[in-house]
């Protein structure tokens, strides 16, 4: 396949996951990853940073949607509901496919720089959703829980979801994992 065909970008992130999994990460490198993809080290260049941008490279665009969302929710909605319509919006981006889901967190949860990294990347979503809050109105200290909130009932959600052996959807997972969160917090 010539590098110059379409749909290079998906075939570098296949090429890589598989990789990921067959070696390791530290043990995949680059030109492995352009060569399974039938692409040169150079094109797997023009698509993704680095190695580790291969599994975090949606992350401008989540936030994006993220914030998108957040701003579609009227300012008169509270900020637990606020988050929560960005969450539906998450989980609709993210839970396309369970089994990419679970291949991708096992190559993160293999390598302690890649969960680092995944942490970074969702503190910066929750900066980015707690100013957006805070520009809605919203107080500095209620910003600041509801975002960091709606992350922590983002991972735990997903983790359910992607061990999970029934068929529920990403978003119905989230919405269950918030309204306990809703339970364990008027439980007081």
């Amino acid at each position: 396949m010539g590098r110059w065909e379409p749909g290079a970008g998906d075939r570098l992130r296949e090429a890589a996951l598989s990789l990921y999994m067959e070696r390791g990460f530290e043990q995949t490198m680059v030109a492995d990853i352009a060569e399974r993809a039938g692409v040169t080290a150079r094109t797997f260049f023009r698509y993704f940073a680095d190695k580790r941008e291969v599994l975090f490279d949606g992350t401008s665009d989540l936030e994006e949607k993220s914030l998108a969302a957040l701003d579609a929710v009227p300012v008169t909605a509270s900020a637990l509901d606020a988050v929560a319509a960005v969450l539906d919006a998450v989980a609709e981006m993210v839970g396309g496919s369970r089994e990419l889901a679970r291949k991708r967190q096992t190559v993160i949860m293999a390598n302690a720089d890649l969960r680092e990294r995944e942490l970074i990347k969702l503190a910066t979503l929750s900066a980015a959703l707690a100013d957006r809050l805070r520009q809605r109105g919203t107080g500095d200290v209620e910003a600041g829980l509801a975002a960091e909130t709606s992350i922590a009932v983002f991972r735990v959600a997903f983790s359910r979801w992607v061990t999970a052996t029934d068929d529920h959807d990403l978003r119905d997972v989230v919405r269950d994992t918030l309204t306990r969160l809703r339970t364990l917090t008027d439980a007081g």
